[in-house]
Order: structure tokens, then C-alpha cells, then sequence
């Protein structure tokens, strides 16, 4: 795989992002070194052709072009340069691996790797109930702690009863950044006369424009209902700051979701789905689908993570764009994102030493370059990659997010339960099925019993 050099800046201001959204997740908790299965530093074994013939089990959610194609790559290569390991590749959709994870991971036979989503409905659920193993004497012995700031493996670290994100042991590693921006069709922009929308007043009048021209405005689709988290926080970015979107979505005590810029959030919600912004039936169709509709020409604006990069690439080539949510309330270009769904090692792998190994191998410096190559975001090592044209405005806005402090958390990060009672609240007041105090009640009366508040 070659690329043409074009020199990006976003090493430092990608790890600034990832530091600044993290800032402190929850309030401290002690470390305790005896909840961990992992070897000591020690005595890890770090040497994987040392370890006999060995079947790894890997569990992952890379299914899109340039997921498949880094991960293939990355798994050839590292069964190339160790033979006595093979790698069974099980790959599901992120749904899919959703709903099967939890038992899998309670089986006695458990996959090796798996990518686990580090929200506390997910990962912090699996380390409260001992289903993942700490990662710190594998961290110490493979250069971890060097290799990743601490930005980052806060958004994969848990205390051992997984009430407390962001402080403890590490549970994962990911391999990419991601931020959810605004992909746009540039034919049909050019074909309006306008340009990309720099401020919410400039994306509603975009909007209506391309309506008036017989355009989608919006392609989307939410019947896989965590793109709905994304298009709710890409509206509530443009009239909220910064900071009281991390404290929501961290589950900070003392937030409320019943605030005036929530309710503007949601009314705008409502108002852009009653005005005909969206694609009519949304709710019937599924993200796949929606994305690739967008790719096909019917839609001007798409709101996507960074993961559909390659995909968007190979099917539009030039005539797709990315920028930055436009700036609202804020003045800022706040932006949802973070890191990739992170790989860990089930407790009950019978092959932690392959695991932790195979795991130091899709993290290291040659694969952040596998992953570029394949049109992908890294986590870490970006300013030291070439890219082109998507991917270079891609880039561009990850630098942006990192040196502007930009970058928000997931929403449903706030409490063990939030992703399932906030998909189900968006796609209702999308669907007209509720209003905006029923659905902002909804969320403040799950969030207030788990904060507190």
C-alpha cells in the first residue's frame, strides 16, 4: 500500500483531544493489585514463538472496507512472523458483538481478544463481574505505559468493582481515534452555490436550500438505534458547551439533562425531523444502508464517525468532504469522539500471553502506518503518517479538535444502563412518539438515580 505525502500536524493535538475530554472521569478510586489475573512485569512472557502452537481466538467489530483490510493485514503479519500461532478471526457487527459478548465472556470457552466497548455499560459491566483481566503487567512489560499517553488508557481503565472510568487498572488498548463529523457530497454543495456550514445558522439555511432544490438534506438511519446517539449529540454539540456535555456523559454528580440548552437541543431535534432535514422513514433504515445511500448521491450531508473513511473514499472519491460540526451556542466546533472500541483479553482466555502479545503487535508503529494506509485514523504516531484527500481533511479536523479543546464523550459513557434508555428516548422524539420534556425527563430521571444529582 503507497500514499502520497501530504504532512499532517495531529500527533500532539491528538493526544491534547483525548486529554482533555478525558479529564477526570470519576473521582479517584485506590488501585488494587490483587484483583489482577496478570503477571507481573516479570513474568510476562513476551517472546510469542516461545509459547508452542497456540489457537488464538479473536473476537472484533472490523467490518467496514478499511477496518477489514488493516486488521487482515495486521493478523497475515503477525502469523508470518509467528507460525505457531493461528488466529480464528470471528468478526461481528458492533450490534452483534453487543449482544453476544457478555456470554462469550462467561463461558469456559471464552475468546482470547475481543474488542470490548469501554462505556460502563459494557466494559465497566465486565470488569464489575471479574469477566476481563487487567492489563498493567502486560502494559509494564510490552512499554504501554510509554507507548500510550495516559489520555488515552484512561478511556480503557476501570477500578476492579468498575464504578470508577478513568482510574485504576487498564482493561484494553484501542488502535484508532475517532470523531463524529459532517461528511458532505461536494458536487452537490457546488451545485447549491454554497459552502460547507461553519455556524448552525449556515447549516439550517444549507438545509433549506438543498430541500428547496429537491436535495435530502440529511441522509440517516436509525433502526441500528446508536446512530441515533451520534445525530442527537451532533444537534446538541451546536447548542450546549463543552463542558456540560462532559459532565453528562462522563456522569458527573450535579449535571441535569432538563438545562435550557438541552431543551434547545431537543427542540431543534424536532423541529429539523417536522421540517423534513431527514430522510423521510429514517427510523426503518440502518446505518449501512443510509451511508451507502449517501455515497449513491441521495442526501447532501451525512453525520458519520471517522470509521467510514475508506468507505466513503472508494465509493466518491473526490466528491466527498468532511468538517467539523458547525459552531452554535458555544462558538465552538465541539465534536463527539474519542478512541476506537478498545481490544482486551477475556479472564477466561486460556491464552493470555498470545493475546497480550498479538494485542502489542496491532498497536505498535508499523501497524498506526497499516491503519493510515488502509484510510484509517490512529491513535496514536498520527503526525508521523501520509495522507490524501478525505483523509487529509479527516486529519485535519482531529488536529482541530485536539488544539481548539473540542472534543465531547459519547453520551451513553454516563451510567451502566444509559445506552439502552437513550436510544429508545432519541428514536421516540424523533418519531414523534414523545416531546422534548417527556424524552429530557426521561433521561434525567435515569441519570439523577445514578448520579445522585
Amino acid at each position: 500500500m503507497t500514499l502520497s505525502i501530504t504532512r499532517t500536524r495531529t500527533g500532539l493535538a491528538a493526544a491534547a483531544a483525548v486529554a482533555l475530554l478525558i479529564g477526570a472521569c470519576a473521582p479517584g478510586s485506590d488501585n488494587d493489585d490483587d484483583a489482577s489475573s496478570a503477571p507481573s512485569a516479570g513474568d510476562a512472557a513476551t517472546d510469542p514463538s516461545e509459547l508452542g502452537d497456540v489457537t488464538l481466538t479473536v473476537w472484533d467489530q472490523e467490518v467496514r472496507e478499511g477496518q477489514t483490510e488493516q486488521i487482515e493485514a495486521l493478523n497475515a503479519a503477525f502469523e508470518e512472523q509467528y507460525p505457531n500461532i493461528t488466529i480464528d478471526r470471528v468478526s461481528r457487527s458492533t450490534d452483534d458483538l453487543r449482544t453476544t459478548l457478555r456470554l462469550a465472556l462467561s463461558g469456559d470457552d471464552a475468546p482470547d481478544v475481543v474488542q470490548a466497548n469501554n462505556g460502563r455499560p459494557e466494559m465497566g459491566q465486565y470488569v464489575a463481574s471479574g469477566l476481563l483481566t487487567p492489563l498493567d503487567g502486560y502494559a509494564e512489560a510490552y512499554g504501554w505505559f510509554d507507548r500510550f499517553p495516559e489520555s488515552v488508557r484512561a478511556l480503557a481503565s476501570y477500578s476492579e468493582d468498575g464504578a470508577t472510568f478513568g482510574d485504576g487498572d487498564l482493561y484494553g488498548l484501542p488502535q484508532m481515534g475517532e470523531i463524529v463529523g459532517l461528511y458532505y457530497n461536494k458536487t452537490k454543495l457546488d451545485a447549491l452555490g454554497l459552502e460547507p456550514p461553519q455556524t448552525t445558522d449556515d447549516f439550517v439555511a444549507v438545509l433549506q436550500a438543498a430541500q428547496a432544490a429537491g436535495e435530502v438534506p440529511i441522509q440517516f438511519g436509525n433502526s441500528e438505534p446508536w446512530a441515533g446517539i451520534h445525530e442527537f449529540g451532533f444537534i446538541q454539540n451546536q447548542f450546549s458547551d463543552a463542558e456540560t456535555i462532559r459532565n453528562l456523559g462522563f456522569g458527573r454528580p450535579g449535571s441535569s439533562w432538563t438545562s435550557e440548552d438541552n431543551v434547545a437541543a431537543a427542540d431543534a431535534t424536532r423541529e429539523w425531523v417536522d421540517a423534513g432535514y431527514f430522510v423521510d422513514g429514517f427510523n426503518g433504515v440502518n446505518y449501512d444502508s443510509a451511508w451507502q445511500a449517501f455515497a449513491q448521491g441521495t442526501g447532501v450531508f451525512f453525520v458519520g464517525g471517522t470509521w467510514l473513511v475508506a468507505d466513503l473514499t472508494s465509493a466518491m472519491g473526490d466528491t466527498v468532504g468532511f468538517v467539523l460540526p458547525p459552531a452554535g451556542a458555544s462558538g465552538q466546533h465541539l465534536v463527539t469522539g474519542g478512541v476506537s472500541i478498545p481490544w482486551a483479553i477475556p479472564a477466561n482466555s486460556d491464552a493470555k500471553e498470545a493475546a497480550a502479545a498479538y494485542i502489542d503487535f496491532i498497536t505498535n508503529s508499523e501497524a498506526m502506518t497499516a491503519l493510515t494506509e488502509a484510510g484509517n485514523l490512529p491513535v496514536i504516531e498520527a503526525d508521523q503518517q501520509t495522507t490524501t484527500g478525505l483523509q487529509s481533511e479527516v486529519f485535519a479536523a482531529w488536529a482541530q479538535a485536539g488544539e481548539e479543546d473540542l472534543l465531547v464523550p459519547y453520551l451513553d459513557y454516563a451510567t451502566e444502563t444509559f445506552y439502552d434508555t437513550l436510544t429508545v428516548a432519541v428514536q421516540n422524539l424523533m418519531a414523534g412518539q414523545s416531546d422534548t420534556q417527556q424524552f429530557l425527563d426521561t433521561l434525567e430521571t435515569e441519570y439523577s438515580a445514578a448520579t445522585g444529582s
